[in-house]
């Protein structure tokens, strides 16, 4: 199987990104950390009438809280990233991971006519590309080259 050929057929869907949790822009920032640690995820979206405004994220609480020293007791609404790229489920897995390097993100909000219906995460791609091109992963060098610097051995 060719992994680049793949990543272009294959859909986010097929990643099976995970249920979002969310909160509203009115709710502290205490709220969602303690929402982000009950659940063990690294964001949760910030909606209202179930549409999507917003993303809180790991970054945010150390960048737009913990930085300036805002208190956890402010709004998650005036800490989040408002208006995040998202991927549609139809959308390929090359786009959803395009759309990470680009912008440096860690996860992506799936949405459906500006509804949510999954986080996609790094991680989520990682267990992909490990589970269905394990030996194109685990054959790679650490260097990232063809091979080694030096020779080894005898």
């Amino acid at each position: 199987m060719d992994v680049s050929r793949n990543l272009k057929i294959e859909s986010v869907s097929r990643l099976n990104p995970t249920p979002p949790w969310q909160v509203k822009p009115s709710q502290s920032v205490a709220e969602a950390v303690a929402l982000m640690r009950a659940k063990s995820v690294g964001c949760v979206l910030v909606c209202e009438n179930q549409r999507m405004i917003g993303i809180f994220t790991e970054r945010d609480l150390l960048r737009r809280v913990m930085g300036p020293g805002k208190p956890l007791s402010a709004p998650v609404g005036e800490t989040m990233t408002p208006n995040p790229v998202t991927v549609h489920p139809k959308d390929s897995i090359a786009t959803a991971i395009r759309r990470m390097e680009v912008g440096g993100y860690r996860h992506l909000p799936v949405v459906v006519d500006e509804k949510p219906v999954g986080i996609l995460s790094v991680k989520r791609i990682v267990h992909y590309l490990v589970e269905h091109f394990p030996a194109t992963v685990y054959n790679l060098p650490p260097n990232g080259q063809g091979r080694p610097p030096r020779r080894e051995g005898a």
